[in-house]
């Protein structure tokens, strides 16, 4: 079992809304998830990713592999939690 952590669409139209979640690699993208493990609203300019990064380091650990996308969404969580902490 090929786990991903992937985007799946919750929002409207005209207002995007993502949720980050962990879901099988074979699984179409609105299918049930494993776990959902944030959410990203591109509308929103000062943050728009919210992640638990415990349970994406969780997840990563037990060999569930992050999209390019989300690759970069992680990244960019990391740094904007860093001065934070």
């Amino acid at each position: 079992m090929a786990l991903k952590i992937r985007l799946t669409k919750v929002g409207s139209v005209h207002q995007p809304l993502y949720r980050v979640i962990v879901k099988e690699a074979r699984s179409r993208r609105d299918g049930d998830a494993v776990e959902y493990l944030g959410t990203y609203t591109p509308a929103i300019k000062s943050n728009p990713i919210k992640l638990n990064l415990e349970r994406v380091d969780y997840w990563i650990s037990k060999g569930a592999k992050p999209t390019d996308t989300m690759r970069s969404m992680i990244k960019k969580a990391r740094k904007a939690a860093a001065p934070a902490a």
